[in-house]
């Protein structure tokens, strides 16, 4: 068995596609399960407690702050959100790899201790194009709008530490992408060297 990359940790800016590419991704390749975080925040419409996110209250989740159980957490628009040490450890200890969806400052807490997994940052066409999709989504005021559009910009300036960028100028084309960034790092030699070593005793 190719050793396993162990997480892949997918960051963007709010109305990038990045979940549509990460469900899509998840449905093409069953050795990888999603990591779900848990929130302090109240769900949108059509979000499923347990599958989108783990709703907690926002005094729930400051205990777990104060209990060290995040391998990483963040504070987004008065939200918390953070990754469960647990939800990573039951994930790597049944043999899967692990999907992350967080947003940078989470991302480079998870690179500190998970410096072999696989960085990837997607990206919308343009500026234009973002504001755009974020008015789009409907489910938000002009000011919540504009509030993330500026945050956006402060994420876009991490992008260059990522192992992997995805345009997604073309969903079909982003998941594509996104596939084959999976199985491409799953062949890679220094994943392989136990299979190698079993098989030609090198």
């Amino acid at each position: 068995m190719a050793k396993l990359i162990r997480s892949i940790v997918v960051s963007a800016p709010s109305g990038t596609g990045k979940s549509t590419i990460c469900r899509r991704l998840l449905a093409a390749c069953p050795d990888i399960k999603f990591s779900v975080s848990l929130t302090s925040r109240t769900p949108r419409p059509n979000e499923i407690n347990g599958k989108d996110y783990h709703f907690i209250s926002h005094e729930d989740f400051q205990r777990r702050i104060d209990e060290g159980e995040f391998v990483e957490w963040v504070e987004n628009y008065g939200q918390f959100y953070g990754t469960s040490v647990k939800v990573i450890n039951d994930a790597l200890n049944h043999g899967k790899d692990l999907l992350l969806d967080i947003e940078p400052r989470g991302a480079k807490a998870i690179k500190k201790q998970f410096p072999d997994a696989v960085f990837v940052f997607v990206l919308p066409p343009s500026p234009d194009e973002l504001l755009k999709r974020l008015k789009k989504r409907g489910h938000e005021s002009e000011e919540a709008i504009k509030i993330r559009f500026s945050q956006s910009n402060s994420e876009l300036k991490e992008v260059l530490w990522y192992d992997y960028t995805i345009f997604n100028e073309d969903l079909e084309t982003a998941v594509f992408q996104m596939i084959s960034i999976y199985h491409a790092e799953k062949c890679k030699t220094n994943r392989l060297c136990g299979k190698i070593d079993r098989v030609f005793k090198i």
